[in-house]
C-alpha cells in the first residue's frame, strides 16, 4: 500500500523550542507549514527550562509575553556561585533587558504547549503529534520533503523547504550528509531533583569544590539540580554507589543536607552527554538545520534554547516571504548561516572556555578549591557580572520579529 502524500511549503522535523517557534512564526507570516513530532506529549524531563529575555521580547513583539508570563513560573535576577568559602555573584540579570530584567523558569512541556497554541490560531500551521521523520526525499540533488513514521502508517511530505529541528542526533541532518565539527567537551551532567524550602536561596547557585561541582536551579517546590562529572565518569560515579554521591551533594551545598537522602534510587539521576558542535554548512537546497540540529551546545550558560529560538526568527524574517511567494532560494538559506553562524561560534567558543579553564580544572581538584580566577574577577567589577549577564541573556546579536502577521487567526 503506497504511503499516504502531502504538499505543503514548509515541513518543520522536531517540536522542540526552535520548531515550534519557526512554525507559529512562518504560519503567522502566511507560510503553509507542517510540524511533525515524534513524541505524543511535550512532557520530557530535564530539558532546558530557561526562557531568557531575548525570547521574552520576541513575544512581546508578537503581544504573547504577558499571556505566557501568567503560567506558573520563576524569575531568576542573578547568578551566585560558592567556591572555597567564597560567595561570588557572577551575572545579574537587571542589565540583560529593560523590560523582562530576569531569566524566567518554566517548565519546557508548558512553553511549547502555549507555542503550539497560539500557532494553531492561524489557518497554514498543523501540528502532527506521534509523527518521527526518518529520512529525506531527495530529487535531482535537492531535497524535496521528508518521509514519516505516524501510528497510522508512513506519510511523505512534499515541501519547497524542510527544515530539521530535530535535535543534536539529527535523522534528517545524518541522511542530508551534512559534515559535523566538534569543538569537544570535557564535562558530562547528572540530572536530578531535590525539595526546596521555603527559606532556601532564590535565584541560580553554583557550587565548586573539591572534584566537584554543581548548579541548582530553583524550580519553586525543588531543586533542579546539574551535578557536573568529568566526561565519560558516569559509570565511576554510579560505581562508587548513592551514598558516596549523596555525600558529594551535601559537601557541596550544605543547605541541602538533609534533603539529599531523598535521593532513593540511581533511577531517579539522568545522564545528559554533553557535546559542542556545529554543522560546517547548515543547508542544502530546499533543506535548513535550525538549533540543536545545527549547533550544539554545552548546558553552560543556559543558553541552547535562546540560540534554537534565536535561529528561528532569524530563519522567518529571511525565508517567510519568498517561500510564501514561491521564490525561495539557496541563498536565502546561505544568508541565514551567514547571520547565525558568528553568534553561535562565539557562545560555543566562551562555553569551551568556562569548560575548559574553569570546570575542568576543579573537578582534577582533590583539594578545598579555591574560586577560579575570572569567577573572583567578575565578582569585582559590576560592568562584568552587568555583561555576563547580557551574554546570557540576550546573546551575541538578539533577533527580533520582522516579517507581519499577513493572515487573521483562523481557528
Amino acid at each position: 500500500m503506497a504511503a499516504q502524500e502531502f504538499s505543503v511549503q514548509c515541513c518543520i522535523a522536531g517540536g522542540g523550542p526552535a520548531g515550534m517557534m519557526a512554525g507559529l512564526l512562518l504560519a503567522r507570516a502566511g507560510v503553509e507549514v507542517l510540524v511533525v513530532e515524534k513524541h505524543a506529549d511535550f512532557l520530557r524531563d530535564f530539558r532546558g527550562d530557561t526562557i531568557h529575555p531575548s525570547t521574552l521580547e520576541i513575544l512581546h513583539d508578537l503581544r504573547l509575553a504577558d499571556m505566557l508570563l501568567k503560567l506558573p513560573h520563576q524569575k531568576v535576577r542573578a547568578l551566585t556561585f560558592h567556591a572555597g568559602g567564597q560567595t561570588l555573584p557572577i551575572a545579574e540579570f537587571d542589565a540583560a533587558s529593560a523590560r523582562f530584567p530576569y531569566v524566567a523558569i518554566m517548565p519546557q512541556w508548558d512553553f511549547l504547549n502555549f507555542l503550539a497554541r497560539e500557532a494553531a490560531r492561524y489557518v497554514p500551521f498543523n501540528l502532527i503529534m506521534e509523527a518521527e521523520a526518518t529520512g529525506i526525499i531527495e530529487e535531482n540533488g535537492r531535497i524535496a520533503g521528508a518521509r514519516v513514521m505516524t501510528g497510522g502508517g508512513e506519510i511523505v511530505v512534499r515541501a519547497d523547504l524542510t527544515i530539521a529541528a530535530d535535535g543534536r542526533r539529527s535523522v534528517l541532518r545524518e541522511q542530508a550528509g551534512l559534515k559535523v565539527t566538534e569543538s569537544g567537551a570535557p564535562i558530562d551532567v547528572l540530572w536530578f531533583r531535590l525539595p526546596r524550602a521555603k527559606d532556601d536561596p532564590e535565584d541560580i547557585a553554583g557550587y565548586l569544590g573539591a572534584g566537584e561541582a554543581m548548579v541548582a536551579i530553583n524550580r519553586g517546590d525543588y531543586w533542579q539540580c546539574a551535578f557536573i562529572i568529568p566526561k565519560g565518569a558516569n559509570e565511576a560515579v554510579r560505581a562508587r554507589g548513592l551514598p558516596a554521591f549523596r555525600r558529594g551533594i551535601e559537601t557541596l551545598a550544605p543547605f541541602l543536607r538533609k534533603r539529599a537522602k531523598d535521593l532513593k534510587s540511581w533511577d531517579e539521576v539522568k545522564l545528559l552527554t554533553v557535546t559542542v558542535d556545529r554543522l560546517v554548512q547548515w543547508y542544502r537546497p530546499g533543506f535548513l538545520c535550525i538549533g540543536d540540529a545545527a549547533h550544539a551546545m554545552s548546558p553552560v550558560g543556559g543558553v541552547g534554547i535562546n540560540l534554537a529560538i534565536q535561529d528561528a526568527v532569524a530563519a522567518t524574517n529571511i525565508v517567510a516571504v519568498p517561500l510564501r511567494e514561491g521564490r525561495l532560494t539557496t541563498e536565502h538559506l546561505r544568508a541565514l548561516q551567514h547571520r547565525r553562524e558568528l553568534p553561535t561560534r562565539i557562545t560555543q567558543l566562551l562555553q569551551v572556555f568556562v569548560q575548559n579553564r574553569i570546570l575542568r580544572p576543579v573537578l582534577r581538584e582533590r583539594r578545598e578549591v579555591r574560586a577560579p580566577f575570572p569567577m573572583r574577577i567578575a565578582a569585582r567589577l559590576p560592568w562584568l557580572r552587568r555583561k555576563i549577564a547580557t551574554m546570557v541573556g540576550s546573546g551575541i546579536r538578539p533577533e527580533r520579529v520582522e516579517t507581519r502577521a499577513r493572515r487573521p487567526p483562523g481557528r
